[in-house]
Order: structure tokens, then sequence, then C-alpha cells
């Protein structure tokens, strides 16, 4: 986490950059909305990711909770997130403001040894923020526990899915529907296409039937049967028919670039997905 004074530093620096306060990096191709998942970008830290993104052409991020945590663990870490100063976030919204990128959404990864303040706290998080959205890797369980903070913030939650067939994981369809069975309608769904394949399902026909209950594309490459990750195009991941199901519905749903498999430079890989997705649109 950034340090108090390296928050005023940093902002400060970020009011002489080139681009004028407010103005937009351009989120939407031919129709869809382009973004980025940080991780991608976890080789660096905050200030250096946000240049990274510009440097991208990135208008749209859904943000990784480990740009701004300490690299703490267990208590330490909780006690951290329950009584860290809420002006720390926002003054990393300003940061996105500043370099014209629109903040959408953060991720915070609710788990079951999560005290009911640390799930409460992570809706303050995204309140201050300025987002009305959490992804988060949680446990099917837990959505019960989320729900009551996720109507009183009125802040959705989508809940993020890896290909681990394991019980009270999210992986299979099922599993997202046990979680919004019951628990308030703010409980969504945060599709990683790339996971749902190596799972062995299908994410055009879940994304044309659940849309309204999606509120973020994680977009990658994998093969099936738990297959590795793959550069965009390599692997078994239908991306060109995702992107054609948003832009043909004219849906708002961010197609996040998570870049997760074994590349080169960061920079220049992003690109390359940027890239390849913009060509499935050609």
């Amino acid at each position: 986490m950034l340090s108090r004074r390296h928050f005023a530093t940093t902002l400060v620096a970020s009011s002489a950059a080139p681009l004028a306060w407010g103005a937009k990096i351009e989120q939407w191709y031919k129709g869809v909305r382009f973004g980025v998942q940080s991780y991608s970008f976890r080789d660096r830290d905050l200030d250096q990711a946000i240049a990274a993104m510009k440097e991208c052409g990135i208008g749209c991020v859904e943000m990784y909770s480990g740009h701004v945590e300490p690299k703490l663990k267990g208590e330490e870490l909780s006690k951290w997130r329950t009584t860290v100063d809420l002006k720390e976030f926002k003054a990393v919204r300003k940061k996105y403001d500043s370099a014209g990128i629109e903040l959408y959404a953060y991720n915070y990864s609710f788990r079951e040894s999560f005290s009911d303040a640390e799930i409460e706290r992570g809706f303050q998080m995204a309140k201050a923020l300025g987002v009305k959205i959490i992804t988060a890797s949680s446990n099917v369980s837990t959505a019960k526990r989320i729900s009551p903070y996720a109507d009183k913030y009125k802040i959705r939650v989508g809940m993020h899915n890896h290909s681990n067939l394991r019980p009270n994981e999210f992986a299979r369809p099922e599993d997202f529907a046990e979680a919004m069975k019951g628990t308030s309608d703010y409980i969504c769904v945060n599709l990683d296409i790339g996971h749902f394949v190596a799972a062995g399902y299908d994410p055009v026909d879940y994304l044309s039937k659940h849309h309204e209950k999606i509120v973020t594309l994680h977009i990658k490459d994998r093969k099936r049967n738990q297959g590795p990750n793959t550069p965009f195009g390599q692997g078994d991941t239908p991306i060109k028919q995702v992107l054609e199901v948003l832009q043909k519905n004219k849906l708002k749903i961010p197609a996040n670039i998570e870049y997760e498999y074994k590349g080169g430079d960061t920079v220049a890989e992003v690109k390359k997905c940027m890239e390849y997705m913009k060509a499935q649109l050609a």
C-alpha cells in the first residue's frame, strides 16, 4: 500500500500529465466495451500500472485489490482492511480520473475466513472508490453473508469463477445459481470465459442466457479439460463469439482483458490481447 505522503506526491505529479483532467480514454470499439483487470499488471505498483494502461489505450479498469493492499497476511491484513483510512481509496480514484481511466469495479475477494467487519469494509472501500460493482473470487456459501451488505450499500457483487471443480468454489453454472438462490438481487456474476471453458462449459451460451446478471467478463484464452492459459487465439475459448454476443445485443458489460499466460513484456502482451480482440470485430 502506498503511504499517505507518496499518495500526495504522486497526485501532484499526475496533475502535470499531458492528459487533462477529465479527458477520457475511449472504452468502446465497434459497440463493445473494452477494459482490463489490473491483475494483468501485477508485476508493477499502482502508479506504474496506471501508466501502462494509458500506454495500452485502456479506458476502463476492474482494479485488483493487490494494487492497494499492503503485502500482509492473516490477522495483520485483516486488521489493515478494517482500520485503513478510506481517504486513501478516494485518492486512488483521483489517480484514475486524472489518467482518463474509468474505475469501473473493485476486485475484493470475500472468503469464508473473512470477519463480518472485513466483509462490510469491502463495500465501504468500494463506496470510497466511487464504484458500484465489486468482483470477488469468493466461496459459494459466503454469498449469504455478503447479501445483506450488498443490499445496504446497493453495490452489485460479481462472483468470479475459476476452473476448480471443488465444493464451495465457483466453476459451474450451478455454483452461480446456488449463490444467487435466496440472496440479494445484487449478487451477480463475474464470468471468466477462459476458466469456464477449461472447466468444460460454454461461455457463449451462459452469456446469452444470463447477461442481465453478469457485471463483468474476464477475457482470457485457455485450453479445454483444465488446459493452460495461452496467448489469445491459441486456446479453445470462443473469444470472437463472446464479443459478438456483446456487440449484437448492445450489452454494456466490459470485456476485461486478464493477461495470465506466460509471455514477455506485460505492456506488449496486453497490447497484443487488445489488438486480437479488435480484430475479431473487424
